[in-house]
């Protein structure tokens, strides 16, 4: 069989995978998170269980797969996964919190949702802050079945996201740019200003907003719309 570009190292993070199971870990999940660099919206993260008896050919880094590929593994990995689950933290929770800990805290939001629940974590980069065993592993979502299982998740769950917000601000062009700072973002920015929903901390939306950012984040932004 070709290997695709990352093939030899899910060979070597499999046998990681298979380690742990011999070490007696029977539920070894995989997390990650998406959206971490976007300008709009929440970020979104997942985390998957898979299934040694029904295992899901063709995964890899959701960077790497095209919309389309996404979806049929999304599928793919709902119906064979042991558990699978996805959370995200809102635009106001990350300018209040910094981009770092609401990652962090969607990740931990998706573990927690898993039934049952894991007994190792394998998660991209990041540790987290939970009572569990875990590995973090830089570039995960390349190297490793369950993270990269958790990475596609979650990306397709934020594309839909940014699809049905697209109708509700169709200035912004977020269907095509998923709020990433692309420079027909960034004009729709300079000509309309943000949205509720943009990441008022995060440049260059703060600078285009005429309201300044609080500690309190979107909430007191929404007070002082009401007062003006």
């Amino acid at each position: 069989m070709r290997p695709n570009s990352a093939g030899g190292k899910f060979r070597c993070e499999a046998t990681l995978e298979r380690e742990l199971r011999a070490r007696g870990f029977r539920a070894v999940a995989g997390v990650d998170e998406v959206g971490r660099g976007a300008l709009f919206g929440a970020v979104f993260a997942g985390a998957v269980i898979l299934s040694e008896d029904r295992p899901v050919r063709g995964l890899n880094d959701s960077k790497l797969l095209n919309p389309e590929r996404r979806e049929v593994l999304a599928e793919r990995i709902r119906r064979r996964a042991v558990a699978w689950a996805i959370a995200a933290v809102d635009a106001s929770t990350i300018d209040r919190v910094n981009i770092y800990q609401a990652s962090r805290m969607a990740m931990r939001m998706a573990v927690s949702r898993l039934h049952p629940a894991p007994d190792f974590l394998l998660v991209d980069a990041v540790p987290l802050e939970l009572a569990l065993p875990q590995r973090a592993l830089i570039k995960g979502d390349a190297r490793c079945h369950a993270i990269a299982a958790a990475s596609i998740l979650a990306k397709v769950q934020r594309d839909a996201c940014m699809r049905a917000w697209d109708r509700v601000f169709p200035e912004y062009g977020l269907a095509s740019h998923k709020g990433y700072a692309t420079p027909e973002h960034c004009r729709a920015l300079q000509q309309h200003g943000p949205t509720p929903l943009h990441r008022l901390s995060f440049e260059p939306v703060r600078s285009q907003s005429r309201f300044p950012l609080a500690t309190g984040g979107q909430l007191d932004l929404f007070a002082a719309v009401g007062a003006a």
